[in-house]
């Protein structure tokens, strides 16, 4: 064990001395809410063969994580929400978790841990607070979790904010909203007292989705009509104003140089009129581009983010639809890992991922010799449990007609049952073809057999696994 544990150190101190020398990075966000989810081996491959070298999760899945092992990408693990209430009341929780999820990974030809995310966009305005108190508790838990585990040096403890946590008319006047200034400043002073970095995640497609008076161009990075003038500054897109008023609120707390990541931007491809391949692509595009540039911002001159996490890397086709249909369509590649659109990430346009295991080439499409005038229910019935968003005004697949639309509402279910002949049915209604029935940019999908288990369900029934383990402890040492 004493070999171990200054095997642990050692590993640590060099990647602590690696760090300093590492340049910023485009990474991606690497969500797992998917009805199609790729085997992570697939997906890690997909990664190394792009030459992205740094992902971002949002748990601590331990099919991911093995998956990573070995491979040098720079991982920032999550924590769920729901977890930070058990982590803020109980430190031996924390080094259970810090043990079963950081630790175990790493070592020599481990995983490469960089940061645990603590919480996600906790003190976001739709949670009404209820989560804001657990913060800091959480982190100065984990932080000590860290020291006893020798890497406290080494990996680094942040908390991904939304951009909703500031506020202002121009960006030299921003400042954290009310309720949450005594809280960011204690986070703050905890991320500068730790070397840690103030991550946020800015969305101007959401600024475009929900405010019709928007300007459009002012969301992309090719020049605007809506230019910004705030003092001798002067914005001509959306992200450097959001961004700038995010420095100019740390300003505020005295932390006007604390380094910023990114931990979410990009733009969805479906489910929404903006929401579209070629607005993707020339926002993706034009952001990386705008950051390899080392331009920076008014602000900021010469000084662009430490890092910027896209997201995502691929579409979820699980996700909740609450904040809008494009939910399940931010991904840089489609579920199946086939890239979407023409992207350059630095190290030239992206590649598909090799070798992909699909089920045969077969869809279930409505049947042209039957009366469809009773068919309802079952697209009700298959658009509740498979995803059909983007039959939806603004999706891709809106303007296939009528029995597009059934047919496509079948074979999302068809497929999401693993092509099992009684799941075309529907009441007789339904067939079975072996003629790819796509429309135009209206993809019928064709499943993956990687990996067996729904990713939603194993997400959550993982998230509650360690809910229950880490309450049941916290409950002996209360």
């Amino acid at each position: 064990m004493a070999a171990a544990a200054a095997a642990v150190v050692l590993v640590a101190l060099l990647w602590s001395w690696s760090a300093t020398v590492a340049e910023s990075a485009i990474g991606v966000n690497w969500g797992t809410v998917s009805f199609h989810r790729l085997s992570p081996s697939t997906v890690v491959d997909l990664l190394k063969d792009n030459k992205i070298q740094k992902v971002k999760l949002f748990d601590a899945d331990p099919d991911v994580l093995k998956s990573l092992v070995g491979s040098g990408i720079e991982v920032m693990v999550g924590i769920p929400n729901d977890m930070l209430a058990v982590l803020s009341s109980s430190p031996a929780a924390c080094d259970l978790w810090v043990s079963q999820n950081v630790s175990r990974y790493m070592g020599k030809g481990g995983a490469n841990i960089r940061y645990v995310a603590v919480g996600n966009e906790p003190f976001l305005t739709t949670y009404s607070g209820q989560f804001q108190s657990y913060v800091i508790p959480a982190l100065t838990n984990l932080q000590q979790s860290l020291a006893k585990a020798n890497l406290v040096n080494y990996v680094k403890l942040v908390v991904p904010c939304n951009a909703d946590a500031y506020e202002s008319s121009l960006p030299s006047q921003g400042t954290f909203r009310p309720e949450l200034t005594p809280i960011i400043t204690q986070l703050v002073q905890f991320l500068n007292s730790n070397g840690a970095p103030f991550v946020v995640n800015i969305y101007p497609f959401l600024s475009l989705y929900g405010n019709s008076d928007f300007p459009q161009d002012y969301a992309f990075f090719g020049g605007t009509n809506h230019p910004v003038t705030d003092g001798p500054n002067v914005y001509y897109n959306a992200f450097d104003g959001n961004y700038d008023t995010l420095v100019a609120a740390l300003t505020k707390l005295g932390y006007g140089q604390m380094p910023i990541v990114i931990g979410e931007v990009g733009w969805p491809t479906d489910g929404a009129v903006s929401a579209n391949i070629t607005a993707a692509r020339a926002f993706n595009q034009g952001l990386v581009n705008h950051v390899l540039s080392n331009k920076g911002t008014p602000l900021r001159p010469g000084a662009p983010p430490v890092d910027i996490y896209l997201f995502s890397l691929l579409d979820e086709g699980a996700k909740s639809i609450l904040p809008g249909n494009f939910e399940r369509h931010w991904g840089i590649f489609s579920f199946d890992g086939q890239i979407k659109y023409p992207l350059n990430l630095g190290n030239g346009l992206l590649k598909n991922a090799k070798d992909v295991k699909y089920l045969p080439s077969r869809w279930c499409v409505a049947n042209p010799s039957k009366d469809l005038s009773g068919v309802a229910n079952h697209i009700r019935l298959a658009c509740s449990v498979a995803d059909c968003t983007t039959l939806n005004y603004g999706g891709s697949c809106n303007g296939i007609g009528v029995k597009g639309n059934i047919s496509y509402a079948f074979n999302s279910y068809y497929q999401l049952q693993r092509q099992n002949s009684r799941s075309c049915d529907f009441d007789g209604l339904g067939m079975i073809t072996f003629l790819d029935p796509s429309v135009g940019d209206c993809r019928f999908l064709v499943g993956v057999t990687e990996n067996k288990n729904s990713s939603s369900c194993f997400h959550g029934k993982w998230t509650i696994f360690w809910f229950v383990i880490l309450w049941g402890m916290r409950m002996l040492f209360v």
